[in-house]
């Protein structure tokens, strides 16, 4: 290692470990590369060891490093959007190709809608619309739209909704509305006066306005409890906490609907691969699974478990009790489930998951879509996976994917498979065990 890179190397060892925006310089001074990182310390650090694989990839970029400075934030949200404010107005040269590439994602507010939503695009549309981007890494954009719905809870779904529809009341919001990252303008949970409100603080908390909103959001909330509102009080103190919390990392276990018995190596590389085996616009960030289990014929159960961002959401689980009398017959019975499970979906009354998992093989999936068939609307996506080969058959589809053994997008539905499984096993013992109490019939 040369004097240029001991020297770069040991500055960056007195750097902090706190989030950040790092700016690159040339011998003239002249910002040439931007990037961010959790922890600048150990981000900026890399750049100058010997043999890392950033140095390889960067070694054009790493030749002209004479210094460099970093802009520390409250947290790795705030240094996304400070990295993409900072690209935007440099233009660095090492980041010149992102100025121009359309493929790279945008956050995109459609403030044209009576209840706006928020999305991750790569193709945004120019007119009604508020856009955010490009910015450099798709996985953190879509990581920190999840943490911003924590506090700002605005929709992220495609549907049509208008004040003026009265069916709203009847409908029912999907999983993000009991766990609080949506106020369900698609059921009338809140007022349209309200949800502007919120993508107004949204959209000047991206434009670097976190002190303001902070500031504003306490005082109505101070507002709201003298005028004897507690209910939106309350909402407004939960809305800042988690606005204040954007830069703390949960735990194992540490969000209410975490299950830490039950939580995947890399949740977020699962529902990428997912999204990319599928072919699906999106990560899908519901996921339901069904599954059959049975004894001999007798006392046949049915259950759903529900995952959200790749983890269980227990409170989603739901246990059926097979009404037919056609004994072990693993179609009639999925048949069963998914008709009692999805008929309020089916009638526009409810948003249906991202994908809907059927333990079994051709024959599952295919019981399960005929049951679909019968409804007004159909899910947007179902596949099962068939057990010892593991063979994943998807909707439409006459031949199945086989997956590598690796592959964390089958990791992810054998782990939802599974769970499904011991979920419809602990009920039917459940059963068992009462049919053989005294004074009950087997």
């Amino acid at each position: 290692m040369d004097d240029r890179l001991a020297k770069l190397a040991e500055k960056a060892k007195a750097l902090p470990k706190s989030p950040g925006v790092y700016l690159m310089k040339d011998q003239k001074g002249r910002v040439i590369y931007i990037g961010k990182s959790a922890s600048l310390r150990e981000r900026v650090c890399s750049y100058f060891q010997a043999g890392t694989k950033l140095e390889r990839k960067k070694s054009g970029l790493i030749e002209q490093i004479a210094d460099f400075e970093v802009i520390e934030t409250d947290s790795e949200v705030e240094a996304l959007l400070a990295e993409n404010r900072l690209i935007k107005d440099i233009q660095p040269k090492y980041n010149a190709r992102l100025l121009d590439d359309k493929t790279y994602p945008y956050l995109m507010i459609t403030t044209g809608e009576e209840f706006p939503g928020v999305y991750v695009t790569r193709q945004p549309k120019t007119s009604g619309v508020k856009l955010y981007g490009p910015f450099v890494s798709v996985y953190s954009l879509k990581e920190a739209v999840t943490l911003l719905q924590k506090a700002f809870k605005f929709r992220t779904c495609h549907l049509d909704i208008s004040e003026s529809d009265d069916n709203r009341r009847f409908f029912r919001p999907c999983l993000l509305y009991p766990i609080k990252q949506c106020t369900a303008p698609c059921a009338a949970r809140i007022s349209k006066q309200a949800y502007h409100q919120d993508i107004s603080r949204l959209i000047r908390f991206l434009e670097g306005g976190k002190k303001a909103v902070l500031r504003s959001m306490e005082k109505e909330m101070l507002q709201a409890s003298e005028g004897l509102n507690f209910e939106r009080a309350a909402r407004l103190r939960d809305e800042i906490k988690a606005l204040q919390s954007l830069g703390q990392r949960a735990g194992k276990g540490e969000q209410e609907y975490w299950q830490p018995e039950a939580f995947v190596t890399d949740p977020k590389e699962g529902m990428a691969k997912l999204q990319e085996v599928l072919g699906l616009a999106e990560p899908p960030r519901i996921v339901e699974g069904i599954d059959i289990a049975h004894l001999q014929g007798g006392q046949t159960v049915g259950s759903k478990v529900c995952f959200i961002d790749a983890v269980p959401f227990k409170d989603g689980y739901r246990r059926y009790k097979i009404q037919h009398a056609q004994g072990n017959n693993d179609y009639l019975s999925i048949a069963e489930v998914v008709g009692r499970r999805y008929r309020e979906a089916g009638a526009s009354n409810e948003l249906y998951p991202d994908v809907i998992l059927i333990d079994g093989g051709l024959g599952q999936l295919h019981a399960a879509m005929d049951v679909f068939k019968t409804m007004n609307v159909r899910p947007p996506m179902v596949i099962s996976l068939a057990k010892k080969e593991e063979l994943v058959y998807v909707q439409a589809k006459r031949e199945p994917m086989r997956l590598p053994r690796n592959s964390p997008a089958l990791r992810l539905l054998q782990y939802i498979r599974d769970e499904a499984h011991r979920f419809a096993q602990h009920y039917h013992h459940i059963l068992r065990r009462k049919s053989q109490m005294p004074g009950k019939g087997i």
